[in-house]
């Protein structure tokens, strides 16, 4: 996760970052942190030259001035990403991702989608019959689950100096019936993945390993888009940035596993 400072800190700047890890041309030529730097870039760029709605202020039209160079660079290296059996589709939360096998989840998540991942996880434990339930179910709901809520805990009492939050409920959502033991909070820390051992390279300091990406697919394919109608996915996108950024994620879930790689989150 990465906080950008200064003035042109705004809460698109504060995001869950991932990235497919496919070899590549640009993964050839520069690094996996360059590569993420030219994410934020583009994404900074996007959102202050296209949906930025506020008259420019000084330090923006420096920045975007001073950025031109880099980000010409980029737009013409990332041209290659169009035909990348890893590049994500651009319709879903595209808007400034240059680097095609790349993505982010804002901060703070929105009530409306968190509500939603409640109603759906507690949907799935009410009606589907254990035995056919996606295996990171059966593991959020173990007593044992190293999923126990704890991270995701620490990181809802948190406000940046800039006065940025990373949830925008301050308590979570409490499950019941089968699901009484749980909150929302365990279920986000299921969602963030695990610990990456090679950090250090890449930046990122988490990962969906290759050996999890079928469950997790199966688990968020569920709880994203299985039996939810188009009607209310344009409710969902009209009311939450933050569900078509965890459609991305799946997307992102899909192609490492058709490609035998993982995902890295930070």
């Amino acid at each position: 996760m990465i906080i950008s400072r200064g003035e042109l800190l705004t809460d698109s700047a504060m995001s869950l970052e991932f990235a497919v890890q496919h070899p590549c041309v640009l993964r050839a030529r520069y690094s996996e942190r360059h590569l993420r730097e030219w994410g934020r870039l583009s994404n900074l760029h996007t959102i202050l030259t296209t949906g930025d709605r506020s008259a420019p202020s000084d330090d923006k039209l420096k920045w975007i001035e001073e950025s031109a160079t880099e980000v010409e660079l980029l737009q013409t290296e990332t041209v290659v990403c169009a035909n990348c059996p890893a590049c994500l589709p651009p319709e879903v939360a595209g808007e400034g991702e240059a680097v095609g096998c790349l993505g982010r989840i804002n901060y703070p998540i929105d009530a409306a989608f968190e509500k939603f991942l409640a109603d759906r996880v507690q949907l799935a434990l009410d009606t589907i019959d254990k035995v056919d339930q996606p295996r990171l179910l059966h593991i959020l709901v173990d007593p044992e689950s190293p999923f126990d809520g704890e991270a995701t805990k620490e990181l809802r009492r948190v406000t940046t100096s800039g006065s940025l939050r990373f949830f925008e409920l301050r308590l979570p959502i409490r499950l019941t019936r089968g699901g009484s033991h749980l909150t929302t909070d365990h279920v986000f820390d299921l969602m963030a993945g695990f610990r990456s051992e090679d950090a250090e390279q890449t930046t990122y300091t988490r990962e969906f390993p290759f050996a999890a990406t079928a469950d997790y697919y199966d688990f968020l394919d569920l709880m994203l888009r299985n039996d939810v109608s188009e009607l209310e996915r344009e409710r969902l996108r009209a009311r939450s940035r933050n569900y078509a950024q965890f459609l991305r994620l799946l997307s992102a879930i899909e192609r490492a596993e058709a490609l035998n790689t993982r995902v890295l989150v930070d």
